[in-house]
């Protein structure tokens, strides 16, 4: 029996891959993938049709994300920030943010557990 995990973990090893290609929009939908899930920490792809949110909430650890395709407001402790293609943003552990899709958005995000 294989693990899938272990087995999406191996492909992107062993190759290169494409990130914007990994996920694709659905209408009126988030969609998101694992690429690694693991105790120590998660790096996972979403995309977001054109005004798909995120609401508000905290996580106990911070995060980091990485804008991959189109455009989206964050609002981090009622600071809006306005991100684009190619824009890294860090979300601090134990502060509250949301998401808005003000375009077809994708994004990476990593979280590091410690």
């Amino acid at each position: 029996m294989t693990n899938k995990k272990n087995d999406d973990i191996d492909s992107f090893s062993t190759q290169a891959s494409n990130l914007e290609a990994l996920v694709n929009y659905q209408t009126d939908s988030v969609v998101s993938k694992t690429i690694i899930g693991k105790k120590t920490g998660t790096l996972t792809l979403f995309a977001f049709d054109k005004g798909q949110s995120l609401s508000e909430h905290t996580a106990p650890y911070d995060a980091m994300v990485y804008s991959v395709d189109g455009e989206a407001q964050f609002t981090i402790a009622d600071k809006v920030i306005a991100v684009k293609k190619g824009d890294m943003l860090i979300l601090p552990a134990n502060i509250t943010h949301s998401l808005n899709a003000t375009s077809q958005y994708k994004m990476l995000l990593v979280m590091i557990k410690s």
